[in-house]
């Protein structure tokens, strides 16, 4: 089924509320999870974004909780635009599935542009789940 399972991640809480059902998915399926964080490099030089040491405790964090579920995850961090360094992320690594949260704000048709989730629905090479 899905083997190679993705989980982007940022500081808000979709993410955070999204790391449940990602677990389960993962043990459902017997699958690998990799957890991918990406510092937007636009939005990082106006300090609006997390520093590195900030997004790699992001990472640790959820490796840690990850682990109490009994799942090890692999890491990974990348600067560059969310939505399609996802997606390269994903196909690089053949991902079967990208289980990602939703900060709800792609509902809107102002919001569809700004949307990570969205822009991922649409250039994702594999099935995306979005947990709202």
């Amino acid at each position: 089924m899905f083997k190679t399972i993705l989980f982007p991640i940022d500081q808000s809480r979709a993410s955070q509320d999204a790391a449940e059902k990602v677990a389960e998915v993962v043990k459902f399926c017997n699958g690998k999870l990799v957890i991918l964080s990406v510092e937007a490099e636009a939005e990082a030089a106006e300090g609006n974004m997390p520093d590195g040491q900030a997004i790699d405790q992001l990472l640790q964090n959820a490796k840690i909780a990850f682990s109490d579920w009994g799942i090890a995850a692999e890491t990974m961090k990348q600067k560059g635009r969310p939505a399609f360094c996802i997606c390269d992320f994903a196909d690089e690594i053949n991902a079967d599935l990208i289980v990602m949260g939703c900060r709800g704000v792609g509902l809107t048709e102002e919001g569809a542009a700004e949307s990570v989730s969205n822009r991922v629905i649409n250039l994702a090479p594999c099935p995306v789940m979005v947990i709202p």
